[in-house]
């Protein structure tokens, strides 16, 4: 716990978010300060209402793709919508979440001389051709397809890091998250973990989409917050970018059955057609990951994971009716 001596005031855009308000549940664990911005596009409110009355946490509603003018010592940059669903409802709003919400937090890390953590993504690795995928690989990317609002806004994000590091000589540090899942999830976000666990508690068909056989890693999110806080406390000197995930590999019908046993639905598994640009496989190799975050590597494993998931979604239920 940090003393008022050692306390950092810190901002957190995206902070209503999935991943951001886990960060920020972190922080002000260890006794920070934290301001968080968010639009509310996809974030929600209810992923912050236990912090209400907590002294060192405020909340500004804000669109980062505005300049935004605070006093803080570090920023996280987690602002952008992530799933495709949310990302292609207004793709030029969310490229230019990515690159204008970048310049805007860049420029006012550069005034305030602190250190910034850019949450990029595996998506600028598109589609593939290098397996498991090292932070070296530069990618198999469509520009113009219907998920390239997000996978090149990211790619650009990480070009205004680079570039506003070599230029400028600030500190930054870049991660490319992989698949990651866990309470707070948005229960309409199209992602792959909430959607097969949404229909199971319905019992409704689950969809997969061609023959199931793609795979992903999926990482639980304490695994990645830790990861998260252990990287922001690296040297000045490693700028990233770094592969954050879990390298164990499933296929999405492997998925889908493991969500229909754990909650015990009488789902049945139904195929549709494979959407555009959806990436075969997708696996971290987290070799830099673990050199230099002091051994860092997921501990939860899948089943724990989706059990403490479908928790969330059960009461989630219950609350909404």
């Amino acid at each position: 716990m940090r003393t008022y001596a050692t306390r950092k005031r810190i901002l957190v855009t995206g902070g209503a978010g999935f991943l951001g308000s886990h960060l920020i549940d972190r922080l002000l664990a260890r006794g920070d300060e934290v301001v968080c911005a968010d639009n509310l596009f996809t974030g929600t409110k209810r992923n912050l209402y236990h912090l209400h009355s907590n002294p060192r946490f405020e909340l500004l509603r804000h669109d980062i793709t505005f300049p935004l003018f605070v006093e803080v010592d570090e920023i996280y940059n987690l602002a952008c919508p992530a799933s495709p669903i949310h990302y292609q409802h207004d793709p030029v709003q969310t490229t230019k979440t990515s690159v204008h919400g970048s310049i805007n937090m860049l420029g006012l890390a550069k005034r305030l001389k602190c250190r910034i953590f850019q949450a990029s993504t595996s998506e600028v690795y598109g589609d593939p051709h290098e397996h498991p995928q090292r932070e070296s690989y530069w990618g198999n990317v469509n520009p113009i397809g219907p998920r390239s609002c997000y996978d090149e806004g990211k790619r650009c994000a990480e070009t205004l890091f680079f570039d506003y590091h070599r230029q400028h000589g600030l500190d930054i540090k870049v991660a490319r998250i992989f698949n990651t899942y866990g309470p707070r999830m948005h229960p309409n976000d199209g992602r792959v973990v909430s959607n097969f666990i949404v229909q199971a508690l319905k019992n409704e068909p689950i969809t997969i989409y061609g023959e199931g056989t793609q795979t992903r890693s999926f990482c639980f999110v304490d695994d990645l917050i830790e990861a998260f806080l252990r990287f922001m406390d690296t040297e000045a000197g490693f700028p990233g970018p770094m592969n954050l995930g879990n390298p164990v590999e499933f296929t999405i019908r492997e998925l889908a059955e493991t969500v229909i046993e754990l909650v015990g639905s009488k789902s049945t598994i139904v195929r549709m057609p494979l959407p555009t640009d959806d990436p075969m496989q997708r696996k971290p190799d987290i070799s830099l990951a673990r050199a230099k975050l002091g051994g860092w590597e997921p501990t939860i494993d899948l089943r724990t994971g989706l059990g403490k998931t479908i928790e969330y979604f059960r009461a989630l239920q219950r609350e909404d009716g």
